[in-house]
This record gives C-alpha cells, sequence and structure tokens, in this order.
C-alpha cells in the first residue's frame, strides 16, 4: 500500500493541476529553506535535498569544509567522514556530505508549509499564464462568477480568473451568476496576484472568430474574411471572397435558409449582420458595402493627399436607407472599404454640378457643351422645390448629366496627377544622385535651420534640393524659416559643388592590326561582301574561331616542312583550309561560300593573335620520320605572314616566307 506521503503528493497534482516535477521542485526547495532554518545556516552554503517519492524520506547534503579537527559541525567535516563520500578528497577541499538532522521530517513539516505553499502558487501561476498566452486570439468559455459595475468575473480552466469590462461587453446584454458564457481571450498580462486575462465579446475578432467556427468553408481556407466593420449589438458588415471557384462566399457564410448566420446573431444578443462579397473594383466595392441601399453611380478621387474619398449618388429615396440610422451604415461602409464616402442624393448631386459649371472657369469648355441640359434641368429641379412630380425621363436624363460631369472630373484629376508625376520627375532628374547620401548638416547652414529641417523629414541635401525644385514655398511655410533663412539655404546650395559620378569604363578594346590586301575586281568585292554577311552568321565565337585557324594553319605548315626537305623557297603559296565548329573536320583546299565561317572583319581582327607565334626553343627535342630524337634547329627569325585575295581563283591566300626546315610541326605546340 501506498503511504501518506504518497498519496498526499498525488493529491497536490490532481488538485494544483501541475507536473510531477514542478511539485517535487517546490518540495525540495521548502526542505532546502526547512534546513536553513533548523541549523541556522548561511545562505552562500550550498544545500541540497533528495526526496525518495516512494518511502517520503528526505535528505540533506550540505558544503562542507575538510579539516583536522571539527569546530562547526555546519560547516565543516573530518577527512575520514569525507572519504566516505569521495576518497580522493584532501584537507582543504569542500565536499557535499550527508548533513540530515534528527526528526527532521516533523520539523521540516511544521517549518517548510508556508514555502511549499508559495512554492506551488507560484507554479500554479507560470502554468496559468503560459496555457493561456497561447491561447490569445482565441475563443474560451467561462462560467459566470461575479458580476459588478465594473465587469463580469468568468471563472476559466486551470482555476484561473478572467475579467470582462463593461466596454467589452455587449451593450444591452445581461449576465447571471453560474451562466457559462463564450468569450475572446484578447489579452494576459503578468501580476504579482497572478495573470491577469481580459475577455472581450465587443471586439470584431469575436465576430471573426464565431464565423470560422460555424462556417466549415472558412475555417478550411475556401473562404477568405477580407475585412470586419462592427459595432457592437447593432449591427456588423462583413466582407468576404472565395479563394476557390465555383464557391459562393455569401452563400456559405449565410447556410441553408440562413441557419449559420442566425446562430451567429443568436449568440451576439441579436445583432444584425450584413455579409457582402469582396471586389477588387473599389467603386463596386463601395456600392455593395452600402447595402442594402441601392447606389446610382460611385466617383473616386484618389489623388488628394490624406483619405482617399468616394462620392456616392443614390436616388432620393435611398437617401436615408444608404446613411443608415444616425449615419450607422455610412459609417460602417466607411471602416469596411478604408474610403471617406460623400453620399448625395441625385437632385443634390445634380444641383453641385450645375454650380460647378457655372461658377468654375475649369468647366468652361464641358458648361459650353451642356447648356442646353443645364437650362433643362434648371427647370426640373425648380419643379422639385415647388413639390410638382417629376416623371422619369427627367429623373434618367439627369442622372446621365451627373454622371458624365462626375467621370469629366475624374479626367481632370488624373490629368492632374500625370502632371504632377510629371513634375516630380524632372525635379528628380535636376538632383544628382550623391545628393541623397548626403546629410543635410554638411549643407553648411545654420543649426537651428537644419534642426527645423530635420524635423520635417528633410534629412539629405538631396530631399531639401528635391523640395526646392518642386516648390519652394513649401519649406518657407515652415514655421521658424523665412525669407533670410531661404537666402541663407540657396547661398548654399550655389557655393555646393557635387562630386562627379563615377562611371565605369568600358573594357578595352583590343588592338587590331592593320593587313593591306589587294584591291579586287568590282565583282569580287561585291562577291566579298556578301560572303562577308554569310559568314559573320555563321561564327559562333572568336574564341572557337582562333583555335580552328591555328589548327588549319599548323597543318598547312606541316605539309610545307615535307615538301621542302632539301630546297629553300622564299616564297611558298598555301591554300588557307577552315574547318566547321560542328563537324570538326577539314574543308577541301577550294574555299567556297557556304563552306566559309569566319568574316572578313573577323578574320583581320584575329590575324595578329593567331599569326603571332613564337618559334620552339633550341632545347626541344623532335622525332624524325625515321623515329631518331634530333635537336630542333633555332630559329632566329618569326615568320612573315600574309593574306591576300586571289580573285582569279575566288579564293583566300596565305603567303609564307620562311627558312628552310628539315622537322615536322608538332601538332601539340
Amino acid at each position: 500500500m501506498k503511504n501518506e506521503f504518497v498519496l498526499a503528493f498525488n493529491e497536490v497534482i490532481e488538485e494544483k493541476q501541475l507536473p510531477r516535477e514542478v511539485v517535487l521542485d517546490a518540495l525540495k526547495n521548502a526542505m532546502v529553506s526547512a534546513y536553513r532554518r533548523a541549523v541556522n545556516a548561511s545562505n552562500a552554503q550550498s544545500i541540497e535535498a533528495d526526496i525518495d517519492i516512494e518511502t517520503g524520506k528526505v535528505i540533506i547534503r550540505a558544503e562542507k569544509e575538510i579539516v583536522d579537527v571539527v569546530q562547526d559541525e555546519r560547516t565543516e567535516v573530518t577527512l575520514e567522514d569525507a572519504h566516505k563520500v569521495d576518497p580522493e578528497t584532501k584537507i582543504g577541499d569542500m565536499v557535499m556530505v550527508e548533513s540530515t538532522p534528527k526528526n527532521f521530517g516533523r520539523v521540516a513539516a511544521q517549518t517548510a508549509r508556508q514555502v511549499i505553499q508559495q512554492r506551488i502558487r507560484e507554479a500554479e501561476r507560470e502554468a496559468q499564464l503560459d496555457h493561456f498566452s497561447k491561447q490569445m486570439g482565441e475563443i474560451v468559455s467561462g462560467v459566470v462568477q461575479a458580476v459588478s459595475n465594473q465587469g463580469v468575473t468568468l471563472g476559466l480552466d486551470m482555476k484561473a480568473e478572467g475579467s470582462m469590462p463593461r466596454n467589452h461587453q455587449i451593450p444591452g446584454e445581461r449576465f447571471r451568476v453560474h451562466e457559462r458564457v463564450r468569450a475572446l481571450l484578447l489579452e494576459v498580462k503578468s501580476s504579482p496576484r497572478g495573470p491577469q486575462i481580459i475577455l472581450s465579446r465587443a471586439h470584431r475578432n469575436f465576430l471573426r472568430r464565431l464565423l470560422e467556427n460555424e462556417v466549415p468553408e472558412i475555417y478550411h481556407g475556401l473562404v477568405e474574411i477580407r475585412s470586419i466593420s462592427r459595432e457592437p449589438g447593432q449591427r456588423s458588415k462583413v466582407a468576404v471572397s472565395a479563394l476557390q471557384t465555383g464557391v459562393d462566399p455569401v452563400g456559405a457564410c449565410v447556410g441553408m435558409r440562413g441557419v449559420r448566420i442566425q446562430a451567429i446573431v443568436n449568440e451576439l444578443n441579436g445583432e444584425k449582420i450584413d455579409v457582402i462579397e469582396w471586389n477588387p473594383d473599389p467603386a463596386g466595392y463601395i456600392a455593395k458595402a452600402l447595402s442594402p441601399a441601392r447606389v446610382n453611380g460611385v466617383y473616386l478621387n484618389d489623388h488628394v493627399r490624406g483619405t482617399k474619398t468616394a462620392t456616392v449618388v443614390v436616388p432620393e429615396d435611398q437617401l436615408s436607407l444608404a446613411i443608415g440610422r444616425d449615419g450607422q451604415n455610412a459609417r460602417l461602409a466607411a471602416k469596411l472599404t478604408a474610403w471617406k464616402i460623400d453620399i448625395k442624393s441625385l437632385p443634390e448631386a445634380a444641383a453641385d454640378a450645375i454650380y460647378r459649371l457655372q461658377n468654375d472657369p475649369a468647366y468652361a469648355t464641358i458648361a459650353e457643351n451642356e447648356k442646353d441640359i443645364v437650362t433643362q434641368l434648371e427647370a426640373t429641379l425648380a419643379k422639385k422645390a415647388e413639390g410638382r412630380p417629376i416623371n422619369p425621363e427627367e429623373y434618367q436624363a439627369m442622372s446621365q448629366f451627373v454622371d458624365r460631369i462626375e467621370r469629366g472630373l475624374v479626367r481632370q484629376r488624373e490629368k492632374e496627377k500625370a502632371a504632377e508625376e510629371e513634375m516630380q520627375r524632372i525635379a528628380q532628374a535636376n538632383v544628382p544622385e550623391g545628393a541623397f547620401e548626403i546629410p543635410l548638416e554638411d549643407l553648411g547652414i545654420s543649426l537651428r535651420y537644419t534642426s527645423l529641417l530635420g524635423g520635417m523629414g528633410y534629412t539629405t541635401i538631396g530631399d531639401l534640393l528635391l523640395q526646392m525644385n518642386l516648390d519652394p514655398n513649401v519649406i518657407l511655410s515652415i514655421d521658424g524659416i523665412g525669407p533670410k533663412a531661404m537666402q541663407e539655404i540657396e547661398t548654399a546650395f550655389a557655393n555646393l559643388s557635387f562630386p562627379e559620378p563615377v562611371s565605369e569604363e568600358p573594357e578595352a578594346e583590343i588592338a587590331v592590326q592593320e593587313v593591306e590586301l589587294a584591291e579586287p575586281e568590282e565583282g569580287a568585292a561585291v562577291e566579298a561582301e556578301i560572303l562577308g554577311e554569310e559568314l559573320e552568321k555563321a561564327v559562333p565565337t572568336p574564341d572557337l574561331i582562333v583555335e580552328e585557324e591555328k589548327e588549319a594553319i599548323l597543318e598547312t605548315e606541316k605539309a610545307e616542312a615535307i615538301a621542302e626537305e632539301t630546297l629553300e623557297q622564299p616564297e611558298e603559296t598555301v591554300v588557307g583550309e577552315i574547318v566547321e565548329p560542328e563537324k570538326e573536320e577539314e574543308k577541301p583546299e577550294t574555299v567556297e561560300e557556304e563552306e566559309e565561317t569566319v568574316s572578313f572583319d573577323e578574320l583581320f581582327a584575329l590575324r595578329p593573335e593567331v599569326l603571332d607565334m613564337v618559334p620552339p626553343s633550341d632545347d626541344d627535342e623532335f622525332e624524325d620520320e625515321e623515329g631518331d630524337k634530333k635537336k630542333k634547329k633555332k630559329k632566329k627569325q618569326r615568320k612573315f605572314v600574309e593574306v591576300e585575295y586571289d580573285p582569279d581563283h575566288d579564293m583566300m591566300v596565305v603567303k609564307k616566307k620562311h627558312k628552310r626546315t628539315d622537322f615536322d610541326w608538332d601538332e601539340n605546340w
């Protein structure tokens, strides 16, 4: 049977929901504290405690110094006792020896009770903090423990408590004690009294998590929630889009006969939810965001600085529906789309358009074209003001007029934006590239002006020079910058010189030696020109051409050496051979147009490199035709090679002058 210690140990683990190691470590720390109090040990002395879980026996080990004669048993031990622990110790060493006092279990139970409770409480708080930190942003369930004017206290897992302040509750919602409530785990803070857990039911992410739980398509990633705008307890708008073709995002969220969305509405205490389909086109997206109101037209103005503005024109009977109670519908649509929305009725938009045509000089051309329709619309608006009915044709004409004027305004804004971008490009081109890397302090103006400009975002000379090129009045409008400061800035720019940009020099061209050719006949020159164009296309790379020419020349010289064994010929004519790079085969001596692979320009450009070969040294050996090794004769002069075109035979001719040689050329040379 298990003893009382084991039963109590397991009961603590189960009650506190803590790991076995945490509770055991707390007990060991409590035993160490009890020993220090029992023997009045110093805090500098190292003390360890071991607990046998099966028997509950406690063993204390303390660090003591080895001495000949023990004067203080708390800190000293004899060499004989120390050898029982470690036989290799000697006088003056420190050793951990068993120092468990008699009746220590009873003393420890009375003295360490507070320590054990404190350690377990701290471990419990750390476990709670770690557990709920991982669940931040998720929905948790708790039981209402207390309701007060400041908020509601909920009992959570692991015996933790969470608080829901008033501003995080749905307005009009009432809670009863012992009622189970679901809420969003918004924040977890560490405090001396344990983890502080903040819950919320009014946050928009609470609605997001409810949709993920109720709609499988959202949970599995087939439908994505693009944006949420919410006023808790009253109305919410959710924009969704499908990530897979063939999926209806709105239908998936609503469910069959509205079952899915109705479950969420009940959880939110009757809060109305509008689910719309997200649209990449801002105009269509804004029109759907204002549902259930019908929209005639949406005209965007995203060229202004700050918040983007959209002008929405709606029929007169849809104006109140588009705005909503206390502007709620328009406000939620603006939050959902991140656009500032200006809603106008059709008669109001027509009146504004007529006023711009009559008073804005920029609309002079449009006003001349719309002169007749303006007169007609003025009569229609007067009839409307008198309360007389307006027929559908007049409404249609008014709608078309407003659409033309608003679209013309949009086109004008686009032209203005293009002009501004062009000015920006020109101003950017006039600023040296290195100016954006030079700090503003190097400009040489006073420190006061440098601080003022730096506070407005002009940190480099390039930033300031760019703004001076665009509009100097912007700099002048800064508080503390006056005409005197502007004059100092302009003077500093006039005296400033920028380093010339270092341009990368093009690679040095290969020097080409000029080779004189005999002027061919007129017909041959034309053929040579055509041949050169064809060969220029067929040459793969200059390096390959050089290697091919080397092989051709070596073969030619090898044949010449055999033929000139006895006679010294001052001049010899050899037909140049060119090898195709694909087949690596020798060509016949007669050069044809389709067999050539080298253009005239490339041949002459590469000829000095090919033909300027170093003769073999005297120490090199070679074998003659009979296999005997002989010394190569020293060549004092380099070969002179001349290349010219022979019009009679329609071929290239290589002429060489060299002394008589009685050895064969080495192909590997």
